[in-house]
């Protein structure tokens, strides 16, 4: 693995650990020319996925662009990290156990609010501002009155 400091090929792995529930190993690496320290982690990865998105353009799945704007939705929010990285680790064995290697940009956003919806609520509104693209206030207040439980009249 190369030092991403000073670019040396030759580093040491010093630990190695189960990582995200035990779907990937997170491996502690120091460089012996610098003394630099990284970390590295090492998954499975099940099949090469493909993003079709709603223009039709195709680019290869980044489990690091779903990442950042799951991680996005979910700043300063109570959630532990590591509940975090299982829910992005779920979502992508779900994506590669579909059986298809083609997947609409759509129904990736669809598992991801699924998901956020049973975690937190507020990161799941944040995330589908973006998602469903919102252009005024109203659209939120759309969105939220549609999540609050329906009171029979009455009451």
């Amino acid at each position: 693995m190369r030092c991403p400091f000073c670019g040396n090929v030759d580093t040491q792995v010093k630990d190695s650990r189960p990582a995200e529930d035990h779907v990937a190993i997170r491996r502690r690496r120091f460089c012996p020319a610098c003394g630099g320290r990284f970390t590295t982690y090492e998954r499975v990865q099940l099949r090469d996925l493909v993003v079709i998105k709603s223009t039709g353009k195709r680019e290869e799945f980044d489990r690091d662009k779903l990442e950042r704007s799951i991680r996005i939705s979910m700043q300063k929010r109570p959630i532990d990290p590591e509940r975090i990285d299982q829910m992005i680790s779920g979502i992508v064995r779900r994506l590669e156990s579909m059986g298809e290697t083609d997947i609409q940009s759509k129904m990736i956003g669809e598992i991801v609010m699924e998901a956020l919806h049973r975690i937190d609520t507020v990161a799941y509104v944040r995330f589908a501002s973006v998602y469903k693209n919102f252009q005024e206030a109203d659209d939120f207040e759309t969105f939220v009155a549609e999540l609050r439980p329906s009171v029979p009249e009455g009451e």
